[in-house]
């Protein structure tokens, strides 16, 4: 049993640091100007960091809490939004796409589900995003084309912060960028 309680409190501790530094990330990205979208994507990581360190699960209730702590402590609540639509669960997805065994399909997968939500967000938020201003085919089609492209820098710069964390904190020399545990 004493075995079991350390790990309970070693995952809660954890998970507190991890909370604590999503929800400082994402308070800076409601009021720093210029910055939100790094700032979201940093306090993303700590998703990815939960997964690696306490699994899956783990990582969805850390999402959870932070959605749940940001709506209550950030004065803006619509800065949640974009942690809650896109960026706080991401490292979960990333664990569960990186599974299919071919890079294309993971690049495949990652690209259409991003732009199920963007395209999403276009048509629920569009008028809260671009006013009355009415955007031609073309231009949103360039809209998604980049946003997906944007995406895909996002996931590398993501998959370059997952082997840091497991090269320099954890100390674990491993060729690949999985979040995942390969079986042994």
């Amino acid at each position: 049993m004493g075995k079991s309680n350390s790990g309970s409190a070693g995952t809660l501790a954890l998970g507190g640091i991890f909370l604590a530094l999503t929800v400082v990330f994402m308070f800076g990205g409601s009021f720093v100007p210029g910055i939100e979208l790094t700032l979201y994507a940093i306090s993303s990581l700590f998703v990815g960091f939960m997964v690696i360190e306490k699994g899956p699960k783990q990582g969805l209730l850390l999402f959870a809490a932070a959605a749940i702590l940001g709506f209550v402590l950030l004065p803006n609540k619509l800065a949640v939004v974009p942690y809650l639509t896109f960026f706080g669960y991401y490292g979960v997805l990333k664990f569960y796409i990186e599974k299919l065994k071919k890079p294309a399909a993971q690049v495949a997968a990652k690209v259409v589900f991003y732009l199920l939500i963007l395209v999403a967000a276009v048509k629920t938020g569009g008028a809260i995003l671009f006013g009355d201003i009415a955007i031609p085919g073309m231009q949103i089609a360039v809209l998604y084309i980049g946003g997906a492209l944007m995406m895909l820098v996002y996931d590398y710069i993501y998959t370059l912060a997952i082997r840091i964390y497991r090269e320099r904190i954890k100390r674990q020399k491993k060729p690949e960028f999985k979040l995942y545990k390969e079986d042994e």
